[in-house]
């Protein structure tokens, strides 16, 4: 391990000794985590963040911005290479401190059998904060970033600033199948390489040429053709088409004080 801030605050020895020597046994995934599960139940859970990128490579010089090196039976090198530097990594001991680790922090899967219009509904009932923030808490929904979450709501013709309580049942079914079907078209480009992301294998991934909204202010919209816009939700840059979907209304401030009333004669 290169850097100690990768497994912080566990020391890069630690990781060392609970993964040397020990065999592979399936490569996995829950929200943006990647799980490489290893023999005796041990299981090695990264974060990719903003920059990361895994790479499985048999060139033995290092590439830039290499954090951690992990070399594998067959000569070839798992190489977590991080710009940034905001990636982690970290060991979990049992099925038991796995599970823990994602409860506490993962909400539903939005590519997995629970992942319903009924339980997206049940999620969003009474809740204020606008729809684009609601897809963006991994408590709630694990895995969908900042693109996906604009490809998903242009899809279903939804205003990110819309109360995600406020839904309507056919627009929440709308959300549902607009997440899935954006995160599918992901999976299969291959991700987007818009500045540092690659496959594993060093390629870049193609969904960045395939976007419906994201980065495409200024362009016609491909539905409607009307202008693509940019605007704040979130904390995030967001790209939406005005057109397709419609800004929510501002509610008119009623006073709680009740209109004078008649006086009657004594």
């Amino acid at each position: 391990m290169l850097d100690s801030r990768w497994s912080e605050p566990a020391p890069p020895e630690a990781i060392e000794d609970a993964l040397r020597g020990r065999r592979i046994e399936r490569v996995g995934r829950r929200g943006k985590y990647v799980i490489v599960s290893l023999e005796d139940d041990v299981h090695l859970v990264m974060h990719l963040r903003m920059t990361g990128n895994l790479l499985l490579t048999a060139d033995a010089e290092d590439p830039p911005h290499l954090r951690v090196a992990i070399g594998l039976d067959d000569g070839q090198r798992l190489l977590f290479v991080d710009v940034r530097r905001f990636g982690t990594g970290d060991v979990l001991l049992g099925g038991d401190a796995l599970a823990d680790y994602f409860d506490s922090r993962l909400g539903v899967e939005p590519l997995g059998a629970d992942f319903t219009a009924e339980a997206l509904r049940a999620l969003a009932r009474g809740r204020k904060q606008p729809v684009k923030a609601f897809l963006l808490n991994q408590e709630r929904i694990a895995g969908v970033g900042n693109i996906y979450a604009d490809e998903a709501l242009w899809r279903a013709k939804i205003h990110p600033l819309r109360p995600v309580g406020s839904l309507k049942r056919a627009q929440i079914e709308a959300l549902r199948d607009g997440v899935v079907e954006s995160l599918e078209l992901g999976i299969d480009s291959k991700g987007a390489s818009i500045d540092d992301y690659r496959h594993v294998d060093g390629a870049r991934g193609s969904f960045q040429d395939r976007f419906l909204v994201y980065s495409r202010a200024g362009k016609e919209c491909v539905r409607c053709g009307g202008t693509i816009v940019k605007l704040r939700a979130a904390g995030r840059g967001t790209y939406i088409c005005p057109n397709c979907q419609r800004r929510p209304r501002a509610r008119t401030a009623t006073s709680s004080r009740r209109a004078p009333q008649p006086q009657g004669s004594s």
